[in-house]
């Protein structure tokens, strides 16, 4: 479970960002807001909770357009 969550902070390359942090952060903000409307009967105000998910949108929206670096070829040096 341990290496699972390691592999969804990196990115393309297999280094950790900080894209997918934030990303992770906002997801279990979100997660959070949502029991503690369930469970306490305390909600979240709109403006918060769409702000909140603009930024997983915003980072899931970058990392779909984001290109994979590619190595130059060893041939050509």
């Amino acid at each position: 479970m341990l290496n699972y969550l390691k592999n969804i902070l990196k990115d393309k390359t297999g280094a950790y960002s900080l894209r997918e942090i934030v990303i992770a952060i906002s997801m279990l903000l979100v997660i959070i807001s949502w029991l503690t409307q369930l469970v306490f009967h305390i909600a979240t105000p709109e403006y918060m909770f769409y702000s909140i998910v603009s930024l997983i949108a915003t980072g899931c929206f970058g990392y779909s357009i984001e290109k994979k670096p590619t190595e130059p070829d060893k041939e050509t040096k």
